[in-house]
């Protein structure tokens, strides 16, 4: 708390505590000396005062930079580490920082030199305002700093020398008026006393007006005689009441001229005007007039300023004839709304007078608000509560009544609202929630405007940045997907791609895929399907098959990066679309495991249309894959049977006849409606008679007398087999050499199968059978034990994969051959039989070689 100090008693100290400073200065020792002054400060100015919220501290000016003001941190109730921590710092008003913190210490220390004249010139009290801001909760602490007066000022005259003319009849006892010094100090360092060097005419009375200001006169004492002596040079010094003091001095010339009777007389005793601050520069302001009766020299009168500072030299200007004033430099009401100075009439011989001129500048306004932001934050996490300060800034206006009322707004719609706080600071607070994804730059607005007029305003533009918070998952653009992909799809192939969207940005908008775990026919999904995590391609890793699974249901779950994640998922449908990849499968009639065909029977007596029997065939597709259409593709007897389109049914289209051989032989082809089709064949032998017993005597019935000449027919076709044989071999070796040679490449010709399909006990073997074998690749050989007939069969090539068209059944015809052999002796049966075997392996050799 201060401590009261009489007013005499407080000047005294502050006049020691100035002289133990320059003492200081001076010394060796000025550590020792330094701690004696700053014990001096802290027991005169350096006392703090707290009232209403206000800290007050006291330092003496043109104290060194860095030196102690006040313990800021204690006073504030913190340790000196928490004004770092809280990002404590001075926020002044516009003027340069006089102080400073000192982070280590908590301290209030100066930032330079500080003149007490330079800042409050004559004023009797010196206070320094402004205010300690906390970033951390933007806070401020007003505080005020009065400067004490030091002797660091001398009196100074205006001018070094003074023009004093008196008429040489001046009785003794008139004083005439000097120009008083000026000292920049206040109190006892002020101007204190004048002293006139010594001399036999003149003396000096100091007289001191109602603001205490000490005005010298010059008093003649004797009769000055212009004959004896025309000029006096005196002294004027002048002192102050510091410790030590400090004078100043300035020559008064005295000139004894002749006798004027009559001084200059003004029209006024005093002249006032009030003015606008924006008045032109050169603008007349007003016109002091004084008369002086006398005539000639004695009676011409001119003017200049008398009391007037060197600041109001700058600005008036006194025209010396004329006497108009007028302005040197514009007006400006908020340095200065009122002026007050002294002009002088002087004749010729010097008699003078005076007058006083009172000029009153009107405040316009000519000054547009200012903000200036003290703290902001540059950027903002969207989930920012309301009612957090995130801007503190200042409004102030120069000028001065309405002109200086400001009042603040901010744009419209807007989620922020203006707060006031201390003296004209305002808080910039949020008034809504926030949303990154809607707005994440708000480019703010502040206009202060004067109630002024016209008003004027100002705009101070922020920008605020919102950073984002993990608070949107990431969504796709549909609730569920349908996929569907064809079977037999390239292993590894692309067959969807999913995308979720995050409103968020940087990690919160980065997201993953992936699959959730299920199974499927025992195995897990993602061995059927995988997801790339960043790109949310699906890729198969299989070949579907429809024939296994129709379709699979799928999740995928899509998770961001942020803290804490935050995820959504979608379910996918795949389904596998049917392909036609398999061929017809016939289920009846079928196939015995010997390689024989099967045996239908057809009664003789049968009329049209009646059913021998029906092919029974599926297909594992679906669909119109899967739809099967049956026709006749080959008959030993064409016209004799038909076979349904759709049902596979076999029957009879005409009347058996008696010519009708007993074994009818038919080739049945199914065939899909796929693209491309696909096809199988099926070979039945239709027996025609009523019963088996039946069969067996039509075969008996057919049976021929002995050849005798059998086994000689038999040496024959051995011989000729083999000779063939061996020339078709040196054929295709030939050729393969001639192909090699001419291509430069080993290629084979491909191999054509076809075997025989079964080998049954026949007692001979025709030689247009033989003939016929060697004419084509694909053959089918079917020796009947016990029977004079053997067949050699060349039907065309049968695949599973192609359908046969009609037009090449056409143009290759079922080859049948039949040869009737005389029943020989058992000896010779067994002797054809072996030799039979032989030939069959023989063709079985050529064919495997390369037929």
């Amino acid at each position: 708390m201060w401590t009261h100090w009489h007013p005499e008693a407080h000047q005294e100290i502050v006049q020691c505590l100035s002289k133990i400073s320059r003492t200081t200065m001076a010394a060796p020792q000025r550590g020792k000396d330094y701690r004696g002054f700053i014990l001096l400060s802290i027991l005169l100015g350096t006392q703090r005062e707290a009232w209403a919220g206000h800290i007050l501290y006291s330092v003496p000016e043109e104290t060194d930079k860095g030196s102690f003001v006040g313990n800021i941190a204690k006073d504030l109730g913190l340790e000196p580490r928490e004004l770092v921590e809280r990002g404590a710092r001075i926020v002044s008003r516009g003027r340069t920082q006089l102080f400073a913190l000192n982070a280590r210490s908590g301290s209030l220390v100066t930032a330079g030199r500080i003149d007490r004249e330079e800042l409050c010139a004559q004023s009797a009290r010196c206070l320094v305002n402004f205010n300690i801001l906390m970033e951390d909760k933007m806070n401020l602490y007003p505080i005020e700093v009065e400067i004490m007066d030091v002797n660091d000022n001398a009196p100074k005259f205006l001018t070094e020398e003074m023009n004093v003319k008196i008429m040489e009849n001046t009785v003794p006892g008139v004083r005439f008026p000097l120009n008083e010094a000026r000292d920049s100090d206040v109190g006892t360092n002020s101007l204190q006393s004048y002293q006139l060097n010594p001399n036999h005419h003149f003396s000096l009375v100091v007289q001191t007006g109602y603001d205490g200001t000490k005005h010298p006169e010059l008093v003649l004492e004797r009769v000055l005689d212009r004959e004896d002596k025309v000029v006096h040079h005196l002294l004027l010094t002048a002192s102050d009441g510091g410790h030590p003091p400090q004078t100043g001095t300035t020559r008064i010339q005295v000139t004894v001229v002749d006798v004027n009777d009559h001084a200059p007389v003004f029209s006024l005793p005093q002249y006032q005007v009030t003015v606008p601050e924006n008045v032109p520069v050169g603008t007349k302001l007003l016109e002091v007039n004084a008369v002086d009766l006398d005539e000639g020299v004695n009676g011409e009168v001119t003017y200049s300023f008398w009391k007037i500072t060197p600041k109001i030299l700058q600005i008036f200007h006194l025209n010396p004839h004329t006497g108009e004033l007028s302005t040197l430099e514009g007006l400006d009401y908020e340095e200065s709304g009122y002026y007050e100075m002294e002009v002088q009439a002087q004749d010729g011989p010097g008699s003078m007078t005076r007058a006083k001129v009172l000029i009153t500048v009107l405040d316009v306004n000519d000054n547009a608000p200012e903000v200036t932001v003290t703290s902001v934050s540059s950027s903002i996490p969207e989930d920012t509560p309301p009612g957090t300060v995130i801007a503190l800034f200042y409004l102030q206006d120069r000028d001065s009544g309405k002109n200086g009322e400001v009042t603040c707004t901010i744009s419209e719609n807007l989620p922020f609202k203006l707060e006031r706080s201390i003296d004209n600071y305002y808080r910039l607070v949020i008034a809504e929630n926030l949303d990154r994804e809607k707005l994440s730059v708000y480019n703010i607005t502040m206009k202060a405007t004067d109630a002024g007029t016209p008003p004027l305003s100002s705009e101070t533009h922020i920008t605020m940045s919102v950073s984002d918070t993990n608070d949107n998952p990431p969504t796709f653009s549909q609730s569920s997907y349908s996929i569907y992909v064809p079977e037999n799809n390239p292993r590894g192939a692309s067959i969807f791609s999913v995308t979720a969207h995050d409103p968020d940005s940087h990690e919160n908008a980065l997201v993953t895929y992936s699959l959730s775990e299920d199974s499927l026919q025992g195995a897990s999904l993602s061995s059927y399907v995988s997801i790339n995590s960043d790109t949310g391609v699906l890729y198969a890793l299989h070949a579907f098959d429809f024939e296994q699974f129709r379709d699979l249901q799928l999740r995928v779950t899509a998770l961001d990066s942020g803290d804490p994640p935050l995820s959504s998922n979608v379910s996918l449908s795949l389904f596998v679309l049917d392909q036609n990849d398999n061929a017809p499968e016939i289920l009846y009639p079928a196939l015995p495991t010997d390689g024989s065909t099967g045996v239908e029977l057809a009664p003789r007596s049968a009329e049209p249309g009646y059913l021998v029997t029906k092919v029974v065939a599926v297909d594992r597709d679906s669909g119109q894959n899967a739809w099967l259409s049956f026709r006749l593709l080959k008959a030993s007897e064409p016209g004799l049977f038909a076979v349904g389109l759709h049902t596979g049914e076999v029957r009879t289209a005409r009347a058996l006849l008696d010519r009708d051989a007993l074994k009818q032989s038919l080739v049945v082809a199914v065939q899909d409606h796929g693209q491309p089709p696909l096809s199988a064949t099926v070979m039945l032998t239709v027996a025609v008679a009523d019963s088996i017993p039946d069969v067996l005597a039509d075969l008996d019935s057919m049976k021929a007398p002995a050849d005798p000449d059998a086994s000689g027919l038999t040496l024959y076709l051995v011989v000729a087999v083999a000779a063939v044989s061996c020339v078709f071999l040196a054929f295709v070796i030939v050729l393969l050499a001639l192909r090699l040679r001419r291509w430069h490449a080993s290629r084979l010709l491909p191999a054509v199968g076809g075997g025989l399909v079964g080998v049954g006990a026949s007692p001979f073997v025709g030689v247009d059978g033989v003939r016929a074998f060697l004419q084509t690749y694909s053959h089918e050989v079917s020796l009947t034990a016990d029977s004079r007939e053997s067949h050699v069969i060349f039907p065309q090539p049968n695949y599973a994969d192609t359908l046969v068209s009609h037009a090449s059944c056409e143009r290759k015809d079922l080859l049948l051959s039949s040869i009737d052999f005389h029943e020989g002796t058992d000896e010779a049966q067994s002797i054809q039989i072996n030799k039979r075997k032989i030939q069959l392996r023989l063709l079985r050799i050529l064919f495997r070689s390369g037929l």
